[in-house]
Formats: C-alpha cells, structure tokens, sequence
C-alpha cells in the first residue's frame, strides 16, 4: 500500500480532533516540556493517555492544537509504512498548519528503523514524545543507538491510589479507622486485587473479556506474529506454566520439565527464546536471587506478570490469592526500586523479596492464621537480619496487621492495601 501525503494529513486531522474531546483521568506521570522521551509500556497501561495529557498541560501552557503532530503506528490505515515515510509526516503537517509540530508518536516500535529519525529529530532540537510496547526500547543497545538524546520511563498500569482516584473515590489514613470508608477502600482493593490495574478497564463491566483480549493482542501480535513462531500452543503452554509458578525460582530446565510433563515436546533453547518474547512484550518480568552465584542469578530468576489481570487468567480462584498477593508486592517494588534493585534471598532461608539499597526484607503471606505459618515468615526475616543487618522487616498480608519483636529485630505485619497507599512503602 503506497502512503500518499493526502492520507496522512487526514490521519493527523482526525487524530487530534479526537484527542482534544476525549476524557481522560490524569496520572501521576509527568513529562518535562522539552526533553525528548520514551513511554515504554505493556499494552493498554495508559502510555497514549500520558501523551494525551501532556497536549492538554502544553494547550494550557498557551500552545495550540494545530501544533500537534500526532499518530498512532497501530492505525490500520498505516500498514506499509516505513521510515521513508517520515518525513512525508513532517511535510503534511507543515502543509496544513504552516507550523514546526511538537512529535507525538505511539507505538513506534512498529515501524523498523524508527530509532534513526528519532535520534534526527532530536538533533535538531525538535520536541519529541514516543511511547511503545517492546522493552528492547529500554535497552543499553537502545540507548546507545539514540546516543542519550532521549530519556526513558517505565509506565505501569494504575497503582492502587491511581485506581480509587480514577473511581473519584479520595482517601486519607484516617478513612482506614472508618468501618463504612475501609469498605469501601476494601470493596475496590478487591477488584483491583483481582483484575488489576489498567485504566480502561475501570469502566468494564465484563473485566476478564477485556483482559482477554489484551492478552490475545500481546500473545497473537506481540510474540507470534512479530517473531513468526510457527505455533503459538507452546509459547501459551509456557505462559501457563509461569502463571501457575509465581514466587518460585525456576530455572531453564526446570521450566521445560514443566512443559515436557504435559506431553509437549520443548527443547531448553525454545523455552529460553520464548521468555525472552513473553519479557519483551512485557507481559512478565523477573528478579534475581541476591545470594546466589553470577550464573544462578540469571538462570534461576522468579517471574512475575505485569498485572494481576493477566495473572488471573491463567489461574483458578482456590490457587490465586497467595499468588496474587505476591505478584502485586513484586510489580510496586518494581515500580519504585526498578528491575535490578529488586532481588529475592535464597541461601538456607527463603526471603520473598530483599532491596539491598534500602535494606529493606519482605515476606509476602495472605493470612497468618497457623502457628506454622507465623514460625516460617518470621524466622526467615530474623535469619536474613542477622546476614544483612536489615533496617526494615515486612510481612505483608491480605489485611492482617500487628507488630512483632522477635531476637531484636521489629517486623511490621502490614496488610497490602494500606502498604499500597504509603508513599514511603
């Protein structure tokens, strides 16, 4: 298909003219004004918002609309583009407004060879904002290529807060001492438990339809399409697999075995391949074991999901709330310490997660409702205070909350949603 310039500038034209009606719940993610940057994201976390939002600040900063270049490279009527196109974009916009645009482009990664017309556009000191859905953006080669022209954020779905105010719902602490506004607290957490956190899907009624289809858009366009794998049985097999073993380290062998033990037949070179797939389209993510040797800490990481939406796909409600109890302290540690600041401990005791710059130890249990239980959570923290002289020890629960003293150390019992809405985690 030839991308005429008549096209294009319909396609600008109708894009904006959408974005300036569209509503949207601002989020806490701000954007400097003229510093070129990357939204990298899973699919549907909101990045398109952020751009929306940020044309909105710039028109009540005194900017126009017709300043705005907008496009989204998964607009149909884009199919066959590619970098030569580019400039034709710039040459449209100009045609229309007779003005220098501010670039606003979504899911870019789309178009290969993208990275070179954007390291040109910031040469040129032109005000730049690119979002896209492959963590490859995030990379050191990535990086590299744009020669530090461009910084880069890691959008998440909403956080906890981000989810009650897009519900309108304000909160302070002294609510949580409320029987009827800790309902209500309580009521959304559940939900927010449950499917998680991408902002579209307040507004469903049917969340795991919506959930559904996101997942069958990364699964189907992001892994087997982009990657031409020549069936997608075993990559969702391996998804599965993952989904059913959150909070365990598992190791490339491991994994197979899983896999083999259903009855398909997976070499460890696929099951590599695919997790590299499934953590490039973001739909899951891992941390190392802080105590192990260099070569463990690669091969023998625990996974988790982006979301507890997709998460819950995968599971039945009797094995979910342990699962999603850890999954969701691993997205906010994430969240705040990024990727490589978050570990697990694992050396004769099992620590769910340690962050070594905060010294910081956390347990992640649904209930403390046995004496075992109690024994196990509390013993780990104490062991690995005694090896790390940790400075602060959490378990945290669906609700419980209390404070233990146990060999000198205090642990805070914290039930997980107020944790969520503590800024200082």
């Amino acid at each position: 298909m030839i991308i005429s310039k008549q096209l294009l500038k319909t396609i600008l034209v109708d894009s904006i003219e959408v974005i300036r009606k569209l509503p949207f719940v601002e989020r806490e993610i701000k954007l400097e004004d003229r510093v070129p940057t990357i939204l990298v994201g899973v699919r549907r976390c909101g990045k398109s918002f952020i751009l929306y939002q940020k044309m909105h600040e710039l028109v009540s900063q005194g900017h126009h609309w017709e300043e705005f270049l907008y496009v989204n490279f998964e607009d149909e009527r884009l199919i066959g583009f590619d970098v030569s196109n580019f400039n034709l974009i710039l040459e449209a916009h100009y045609e229309l407004y007779q003005k220098e645009a501010i670039l606003f482009f979504d899911e870019i990664q789309n178009i290969e060879g993208w990275e070179k017309f954007a390291r040109r556009m910031a040469d040129e000191k032109r005000i730049i904002f690119i979002t896209g859905s492959n963590t490859k953006m995030l990379s050191k080669e990535m990086e590299s290529v744009l020669g530090g022209r461009f910084i880069s954020k890691m959008i998440y779905p909403y956080r906890f807060a981000e989810y009650l105010n897009s519900r309108n719902i304000t909160w302070n602490e002294s609510m949580f001492y409320s029987t009827k506004e800790k309902a209500e607290i309580m009521s959304n957490f559940k939900l927010y438990f449950l499917y998680g956190g991408f902002p579209e899907l307040v507004n469903f009624i049917n969340k795991r339809d919506y959930l559904s289809s996101i997942y069958q858009k990364i699964y189907l366009g992001d892994i087997v399409a982009r990657h031409n794998l020549p069936s997608g049985f075993t990559l969702e097999m391996t998804i599965k697999k993952l989904a059913e073993s959150v909070g365990q380290a598992l190791s490339y062998n491991r994994l197979k075995n899983i896999i083999s033990s259903t009855g398909i037949g997976v070499g460890t070179s696929t099951v590599i391949q695919y997790l590299e797939y499934a953590k490039e389209s973001q739909i899951i993510f891992s941390i190392r074991n802080y105590a192990s040797k260099l070569v463990d800490t690669v091969t023998s990481p625990k996974y988790y999901f982006i979301d507890n939406g997709l998460l819950n796909l995968f599971l039945s409600e009797t094995t979910s709330a342990s699962a999603n109890l850890e999954n969701l302290v691993a997205i906010s540690l994430v969240r705040k310490f990024g990727n490589d600041g978050v570990t697990y401990y694992k050396d004769n005791i099992e620590v769910d997660f340690y962050i070594p710059k905060a010294s910081l130890a956390i347990q992640a249990c649904y209930i403390l409702d046995t004496p075992q239980t109690r024994e196990r959570e509390i013993n780990a923290l104490v062991k690995l205070s005694k090896y790390s002289e940790t400075q602060r020890n959490i378990i945290l629960t669906y609700d419980d909350e209390e404070v233990i003293r146990a060999e000198g150390i205090v642990i805070e019992v914290i039930p997980i949603w107020k944790w969520l809405l503590n800024e200082d985690i």
